[in-house]
């Protein structure tokens, strides 16, 4: 089977060019084709600043890619790229972006089987006109998708978030018994598709500190939470809560289930990265085009100066390519 993986190098100027130089040193390609997605110019800037040897096959032709080889597609549109580390620029983000677009563009059209994206600056993306939250939301608006979710991804435990990227403040009057259950059906479907779980069991963290407490603390869980989890269990979804998260983390509870959805960012990911130890990956469940990303910013402060850790990335790669095979198989 071939398996084709694009990579966005991410940000020109913080770590995504370094992670992914490295993670390609490490990776085995038997059976799978990396393309990244970048331009020489950036391309052999990062590897003189690595001074390390790194072979690539250059293309501007996607029918001219070596399989099970490295290769460089030209997608920066041959514009000149000023590359200065830890420094966040409207070029940076316009490259970063076209990187991006060009990846999804080539999984639409079955060019490529799947797309990892090393960081971008959300700054950097908005002063290149860009008005986007972030890749997740950009990935679904390019895939004509609604009903989508970001999972983390670190062995066995997989969480996803019922909001994203809004202000704390919002998250309470944001989450509704509609959107719960929307979510709910996307990792169970996201469980059952792309990893290969028949009958996903997937738990939903309360809103409030232990879980409103019966009312106590807050009444979402009571009017809102219970009665998603309540109606999916009725459309034969295994799904249960809600827990209150602290608990739920600190007794390590997460080990009983497939999937955990939490209301909002910090409440998944502060625990999810304490778990993870850099090894996690951000994958866009829902989307017709397969994703992952490593789970930690672009890293400006140590830019430049071979300090980036690529584990999270490797992982990033091996879970897309695991992620092609299983949804291969689901069409056998």
């Amino acid at each position: 089977m071939r398996r084709r993986i694009v990579i966005s190098i991410g940000d020109i100027n913080g770590i995504g060019p370094e992670v992914v130089i490295k993670s390609l040193q490490q990776i085995d390609l038997q059976g799978v084709t990396p393309i990244i997605l970048s331009s020489a110019e950036v391309l052999d800037f990062w590897i003189t600043n690595l001074s390390i040897e790194f072979d690539y096959h250059y293309t501007e032709d996607v029918d001219d890619i070596e399989e099970e080889n490295i290769n460089l597609f030209e997608s920066y549109l041959n514009k000149k790229y000023t590359i200065t580390p830890g420094a966040f620029t409207e070029q940076s983000g316009k490259s970063a972006m076209l990187a991006v677009e060009k990846g999804i563009e080539l999984c639409k059209n079955n060019q490529a089987d799947g797309l990892v994206t090393a960081p971008i600056s959300k700054e950097a993306v908005n002063l290149a006109g860009y008005h986007i939250p972030g890749h997740t939301e950009f990935l679904a608006a390019k895939t004509d998708t609604n009903d989508f979710m970001m999972m983390l991804v670190h062995n066995q435990l997989r969480v996803g978030l019922v909001t994203g990227h809004i202000p704390v403040g919002k998250v309470a009057d944001s989450i509704t018994t509609s959107l719960i259950k929307k979510y709910i059906r996307v990792m169970q479907s996201s469980l059952t598709r792309d990893f290969g779980i028949a009958e996903p069991d997937i738990a939903v963290l309360g809103l409030n500190p232990h879980a409103g407490d019966g009312g106590v603390i807050g009444n979402q869980e009571h009017d809102i939470i219970i009665p998603a989890i309540e109606q999916c269990r009725s459309n034969s979804i295994k799904v249960a809560g809600p827990y209150p998260a602290d608990g739920f983390f600190g007794n390590k509870k997460y080990k009983q289930f497939d999937g955990v959805i939490a209301m909002y960012h910090d409440q998944g990911l502060i625990p999810f990265k304490t778990i993870a130890f850099g090894g996690g990956v951000n994958f866009t469940a829902g989307i017709p085009i397969i994703r992952t990303s490593p789970d930690h910013g672009t890293a400006f402060d140590i830019a430049g100066e071979n300090k980036a850790d690529p584990s999270s990335f490797i992982e990033a790669f091996r879970l897309a390519n695991d992620l092609i095979s299983n949804r291969a198989k689901k069409l056998i």
